[in-house]
């Protein structure tokens, strides 16, 4: 059987749910706001959102370490839009005691659950889109935009943590720095602009499949 494409957002649409105005004072509207920034900056899936750590954090290098399917450790990196939104819930996280290690917390203080997630997702979406969408298509619209932009077929392969033997046999591995610097190049939110006199170039569509 044939498989359906995947449902994604436009770049406009994507522009509309991520800048949307919302209360600064708010603690539930600021953390959102910074999980959908993380979600489609980074690709990763609604599971290792959840699961992150505070260290899991390297802000100095702009990269979220993630504990992906089968135990694999990877690190992805994300742009300056998704830092200044996480920077924004830290300092609201620092305000309460919460007796957790979880980079993001539901209301009572422990570690949020998927389903508030992907609630908050189908949500704002809808609002944007008309439909709702699950944190997977935000997975899945990353992956495009990033491909959109000339990045190699590979390099998305690293961000997204496929790990399928038809991936795995066509997967090179991509250093951190050379992974941030394309990502710079070719996401839409990356916050950085090379310039015409970059000597960073995005790498030709690869033959492959991204999984």
């Amino acid at each position: 059987m044939p498989k359906a494409l995947p449902v994604i957002l436009t770049q406009d649409q994507t522009a509309t749910l991520l800048d949307r105005e919302i209360d600064p004072t708010n603690l539930v509207d600021v953390r959102d706001q910074a999980i959908l920034e993380l979600l489609y900056a980074t690709g990763i899936r609604v599971a290792e959102l959840c699961s992150a750590d505070l260290g899991d954090l390297d802000s100095a290098r702009r990269v979220i370490r993630v504990l992906g399917k089968g135990s694999k450790e990877r690190m992805v990196p994300y742009g300056n839009p998704a830092q200044r939104a996480v920077d924004r819930w830290l300092t609201f996280r620092g305000e309460v005691a919460f007796e957790t290690t979880a980079l993001f917390v539901g209301v009572r203080g422990g570690r949020i659950d998927q389903r508030v997630v992907r609630s908050m997702v189908n949500k704002s979406t809808s609002a944007v889109t008309g439909n709702s969408l699950s944190p997977h298509a935000l997975r899945h619209t990353a992956a495009t935009h990033v491909l959109e932009g000339g990045a190699d077929m590979r390099v998305v392969q690293e961000l997204l943590g496929h790990a399928s033997m038809a991936t795995t046999q066509r997967y090179t591995h991509v250093s951190v720095e050379r992974l941030r610097r394309t990502f710079e190049i070719a996401h839409p939110r990356s916050g950085s602009d090379p310039g015409p006199d970059s000597d960073e170039e995005p790498q030709a569509n690869a033959t492959g499949s991204a999984g």
